[in-house]
């Protein structure tokens, strides 16, 4: 929620607006006073961290008439006509009806005397901006409500933490996340670690559950499984609509059925809603913010009050009410036991979460498919590895796996993969099969070889910009070697977000969450140091992604690219702004600077000028972050992503095997045979690799164009900085107001 402030505060000052605080919540606006205050650009430095500085409380008052005329009587007082408002369905829909009966409020002030009618005419429209601030991702309208991303972090440090140390037990785990009316939380955290069973409320078990989980739970332990991990969400039910509780599953597990499983229980709690927010949640937090303001901006008295959502990566704008109405029809279809519709209003993202632990169930094996990673090692490769055997084996193939990329591929390190062999996966950072840079050109003869040897029907290949390459090789070598005429798939996974034809890749989350929790670490190590100046490089190649993405979330005054030239008097001009800064009370700047951004202007040089030219204002310090970026264990964003995205290009290769299968052999030579799934702006989407080649600059292994360059004058005005900011880069708000939110789902 700070992210969200922060960035409202200074949009909002940017665009040449007051801004104002209410403390409290609606409690704040009813009492007046000192609970609203003003803001400035420096009151909302440093806020990066987690929680609301500005406080969030419930308000019985606000529900009432008197309530509400006492807070129309408080913004009067102050001109205040915007309200954006951040919080769950209750506390938008409370605002909706304050905005309807803005007009009868202002009325009753006149005739009451507490405002004349020119302060009415000045205050005639009141225009309202929700963004919805919710652990439990329950609104329907959004792919991901701001705080849902750092609530995962908690669940899964948990998880991991539990799993280090329990596989020597052979234990079974029963752990209660948030939830109470959505199974988001738990779905999705089942989901990012390989849970076994999960529960939750919008689609509860089928009548005999307790013997199918317990039946599965003991083929685990038969396929060599030491730990098993059951999530329950807090709301979870049955089919009668009785609670499913962690002590009822956990009783079921160790006494009634007579597994006898050694068996703990572990509820969260709210330690799910503590600790630092995510990078994602910082981004997404910023974005909404700034599009909020952009939305008051505009809006008229005929503009209905709407909520900024995200669908797949662009910020939306959507009716209000629209979205609370099919929030409360979800509860309504619980209630009703409808449990499919409830599933389907939930919206397509968690339809699509659903089907893909739906996917992940055991059956027998047909088709042979081979599976390897390619370049750099990158967070959630595992987990994609792990989601592309198991849903394999699910749509009855034999699944191989090859170890050392396509140096091993062409030296035959390539052996069968079991569903048991990749248990425990998801958490793993790097990559288990191991993984090289090397490109197929030069061994043809071999891979194609060996292709032979093992009878390989279809290829998925998971990594960077080599992936891309490597399948672009193999396709354009279909008409010398006919045993590349199968179904291929790349899936860009690499920290550096570099693969064209996707706007995200694998692994950039976790990548980002080290940065900004390393950038967090060295400014909180200055906290008791004035005027501190930190120049911090960052890995990415040529590619901009992690400084510029990195830099929005950990609030950098500059960020320094290759995609974007400087020279010297954009770094004079860099230091000029920080020094005044620092004069207006700023105590700690922060500056990146990606690798390979300018071969002269390196990470020594801008450290020495800005050390030389700050002289007397503030001293620098120099921190080069180095591999750290790239290891670690994968966040849930991309633990999810992971799953997710193998799932989905099992399937497309289980769909052209059968297309191209004849004969007696699979044979595939079209452009559509061979290529990469990748998300782009809403939906994710399946491209021949040979009509991508058009949209990249190999020299520099980077797109030619790239979606998040659009982010950097947001960046720069959060910074202070006078720059333009074209209301299009924000997502397409042409005609963002006419988007309905199932279309959205």
């Amino acid at each position: 929620m700070n992210a969200a402030v922060r960035a409202v505060v200074r949009m909002g000052i940017y665009v040449g607006a007051k801004v104002y605080f209410v403390h409290e919540g609606y409690q704040g606006m009813v009492d007046g006073g000192d609970n609203i205050e003003e803001a400035s650009w420096e009151s909302v430095s440093s806020m990066l961290q987690g929680g609301t500085v500005i406080g969030s409380a419930r308000c019985k008052e606000f529900r009432s008439h008197e309530g509400r005329l006492k807070a129309a009587h408080h913004l009067v007082q102050r001109d205040i006509t915007n309200l954006c408002v951040i919080g769950g369905d209750g506390s938008l829909t409370g605002a909706n009806l304050f905005r309807e009966e803005w007009s009868g409020l202002l009325e009753e002030l006149v005739q009451q005397g507490l405002i004349d009618e020119k302060a009415a005419q000045n205050n005639s429209e009141l225009h309202i901006v929700g963004m919805v601030g919710s652990i439990d991702n329950d609104f329907c309208g959004t792919d991901m409500t701001i705080g849902t991303d750092s609530a995962l972090h908690r669940i899964i440090e948990v998880v991991d933490a539990i799993m280090t140390t329990a596989q020597s037990h052979q234990r079974t785990f029963v752990l209660e996340v948030m939830g109470r009316h959505c199974g988001y939380l738990a779905l999705v955290s089942a989901l990012a670690c390989g849970a076994d069973w999960v529960l939750i409320p919008e689609m509860p078990p089928e009548d005999g559950w307790e013997e199918q989980m317990c039946q599965k739970l003991s083929e685990s332990r038969s396929r060599g499984s030491r730990l098993n991990i059951i999530i329950v969400a807090e709301g979870a039910i049955d089919r009668q609509g009785k609670a499913i509780t962690v002590n009822n599953v956990k009783d079921v597990i160790s006494t009634q059925l007579c597994l006898g499983f050694d068996t703990r229980v572990t509820i969260l709690g709210h330690v799910q809603r503590g600790g630092t927010p995510s990078a994602f949640d910082r981004i997404l937090a910023s974005r909404m913010g700034v599009e909020a303001v952009l939305a008051l901006l505009e809006a008229s008295a005929s503009t209905p009050a709407c909520v900024v959502s995200l669908c797949g990566n662009q910020a939306v704008r959507l009716p209000l009410m629209e979205c609370v109405q099919m929030t409360q029809d979800v509860q309504k279809a619980m209630d009703e036991k409808n449990f499919e519709e409830a599933v389907r209003l939930r919206g397509r993202s968690f339809e699509n979460n659903l089907n893909t632990y739906k996917l992940l169930s055991y059956r027998k094996s047909s088709f042979n498919v081979a599976v390897l990673n390619v370049g750099a090692p990158a967070a959630g490769m595992n987990a994609a590895v792990r989601s592309a055997v198991r849903v394999g084996i699910t749509e009855g193939h034999k699944m191989f796996a090859v170890n050392d990329g396509f140096e091993g591929f062409y030296k035959g390190q390539i052996k069968e993969i079991k569903w048991g062999d990749v248990g425990g996966w998801t958490g793993q950072g790097g990559s288990i099969l191991g993984t090289k840079r090397t490109l197929p050109a030069k061994h043809l003869d071999k891979i194609a070889e060996q292709i032979r040897i093992h009878n390989i029907n279809a290829l998925l290949v998971i990594g960077g910009f080599e992936a891309f390459e490597c399948l672009l090789q193999l396709y354009e070598a279909r008409t010398s070697h006919e045993d590349f005429c199968i179904p291929m798939c790349v899936l860009p996974a690499t920290i550096s977000n570099n693969v064209p034809g996707t706007d995200l890749s694998i692994g950039a989350d976790t990548s980002l969450n080290a940065i900004v929790e390393t950038c967090d670490r060295i400014k909180q190590s200055a906290s008791g140091t004035k005027r501190r100046v930190f120049i911090i490089e960052t890995m990415g190649g040529y590619c901009g992604y992690l400084a510029s993405v990195g830099g929005l979330a950990a609030g950098a005054d500059a960020v320094y690219i290759y995609e974007e030239p400087f020279d010297i008097r954009d770094l004079q001009s860099n230091v000029e702004h920080l020094t005044e800064k620092m004069k207006t009370g700023i105590q700690r700047g922060l500056v990146l600077r990606n690798e390979n951004s300018n071969e002269n202007f390196t990470t020594d040089f801008i450290y020495q000028l800005y050390s030389e030219e700050g002289k007397g204002v503030f001293d620098c310090r120099k921190n080069v972050l180095g591999h750290m970026q790239q290891g670690g264990a994968p966040s849930p964003f991309d633990r999810n992503f992971g799953t997710k995205i193998a799932a989905k290009a099992i399937q497309w290769i289980s769909r052209k095997l059968k297309e191209s299968y004849k004969e007696g052999r699979v044979f595939a030579n079209t452009e559509d045979t061979a290529c990469l799934l990748g998300m782009r702006r809403r939906a994710m989407v399946f491209q021949p690799v040979v009509q991508l080649k058009d949209q990249t600059d190999f020299v520099h292994r980077i797109p030619k164009e790239q979606w998040w360059l659009k982010l950097r004058p947001l960046m720069k005005i959060l910074a202070k900085y006078k720059t333009s900011y074209d209301v299009s880069d924000s997502g397409q708000l042409e005609h963002v107001t006419r988007v309905r939110p199932k279309k959205v789902d």
